[in-house]
């Protein structure tokens, strides 16, 4: 059975919900561990997506992240050196390598990760009922256009 097309939103409505979710974003990529380890946005995103997907080919990982080979090299080299990612060479294809997460990454991943859900708890907490209640009904909307924007040329 095919999906009905819902009208889409109005243009206000649409750019209202693009800022609120880029301000949410920026803030919850704030966090002291990533700070202290000196992680750029673009090395958080690294470290967190082979953290959650597991060891993968370096080339797969520049087509997930949408980097450019030569400055995701940079990247991967940068958190190889403070012992975060470890690139590991394919012994069947000498051209291809596999980046991996290590213990210590794989522990700043999880507190970076707490400290986020801590700060989402915090400014729930500060909300009405109503606006909590609200979010929570919200969540698999926000799910469904997350899977909607997933692989979509922006």
């Amino acid at each position: 059975m095919p999906i009905a097309t819902a009208q889409p939103l109005d243009t206000a409505t649409v750019t209202r919900l693009r800022v609120v979710l880029g301000r949410l974003s920026r803030q919850l990529r704030k966090t002291t561990a990533a700070t202290e380890a000196g992680l750029t946005p673009t090395k958080i995103s690294l470290l967190l997506g082979v953290d959650r997907r597991g060891r993968m080919r370096i080339s797969e990982l520049a087509e997930v992240e949408g980097l450019n080979p030569t400055m995701l090299s940079r990247m991967i080299s940068r958190l190889v050196e403070a012992g975060l990612l470890d690139r590991v060479s394919d012994a069947g294809d000498r051209r291809a390598a596999w980046v991996e997460v290590t213990g210590d990454g794989h522990r700043l991943a999880e507190r970076m990760r707490r400290e986020r859900t801590e700060a989402v708890n915090r400014g729930i907490a500060g909300l009405a009922d109503a606006d909590r209640e609200i979010l929570e009904r919200a969540i698999p909307a926000l799910e469904a256009l997350a899977d909607q924007l997933q692989d979509r040329p922006r």
